[in-house]
């Protein structure tokens, strides 16, 4: 009887490491590049593209970036009123959505914000794909909104000067002011008819992103302090589009357990019978 147990421990020990291993690999597991990128998680009620406040952005990874001032191009700024940017990104596996928030002391006609994008597979310099040394630049992509304008423009660049519309637009953007602080929803199809002017995103790739943002207010001459070069910008970073669940994980855990619930039955069977 005591080898009948300890084969039943055996068995029973065997079958949960099994799961347990099997779920280690399964959904949960995080990636590598985590601490350095915005997770685009699969939004389930519903994807929040028109609105800034809605309570589905509760559910998704905040990620903060740095912001300072733009020093690439000539006309410079040496100080900026947005300091970081707060992110979040839902996608619902056909659209995906950013909500960029921040703090601005005043809400101005002249605020606006971007995101911008590497496009296709040559590394881009994050000041509009300005080729540099060692970096042999563009095209970006980049997804522009204004508070007076009220919507998005999708534009295109290779290089300072060179920041254009495309004639196609299906970006959408919609901001949100409240209590010194803007939150703005920028969408777009996950891809385009476009792919050599759009970013495309991919489920499970890990893409490069960088902001941009303006503060709309003016001097004692009226003129704007932060418009056009002049503007607070981060350096690339990463986001991720979650891919689908996978439970083959699961699966496989709850055959191995049946596999060894099944070994234990014909083992102990076999002891009784004194084989």
């Amino acid at each position: 009887m005591n080898s009948v147990k300890s084969v039943n421990e055996w068995c029973v020990y065997g079958g949960a490491m099994i799961l347990a291993l099997a779920m280690m690999g399964g959904p949960s597991v995080g990636y590598a590049q985590q601490s350095l990128a915005i997770r685009a998680s699969l939004a389930t009620g519903g994807l929040p593209v028109d609105d800034p406040n809605a309570a589905a952005w509760d559910t998704a990874t905040p990620a903060s970036f740095p912001m300072s001032p733009q020093v690439h191009w000539p006309d410079r700024i040496q100080e900026v009123t947005v300091q970081d940017v707060i992110v979040r990104a839902l996608h619902d596996g056909t659209q995906i959505a950013f909500l960029l928030e921040y703090e601005d002391p005043t809400e101005d006609p002249d605020d606006a914000a971007a995101l911008e994008f590497m496009v296709g597979d040559k590394k881009a310099h994050f000041a509009h794909g300005q080729p540099m040394m060692l970096v042999e630049g563009g095209p970006v992509n980049i997804w522009f909104w204004k508070n007076k304008e009220g919507k998005a423009v999708n534009m295109t660049a290779k290089g300072f000067g060179t920041i254009k519309p495309l004639p196609h637009q299906d970006v959408n953007a919609k901001g949100a002011y409240s209590n010194g602080k803007w939150r703005i929803v920028f969408a777009r199809p996950l891809a385009t008819d476009h792919p050599d002017e759009d970013v495309q995103v991919p489920l499970g790739d890990f893409i490069n992103v960088a902001f941009a943002v303006w503060d709309g207010r003016t001097d004692a001459t009226g003129q704007l302090i932060e418009k056009g070069s002049q503007k607070a910008v981060s350096s690339w970073w990463y986001f991720r589009a979650d891919p689908p669940p996978d439970y083959s994980a699961y699966l496989y855990a709850g055959i191995a357990v049946v596999v060894a619930l099944g070994f234990q039955f014909v083992l102990i069977r076999k002891l009784k019978e004194g084989q």
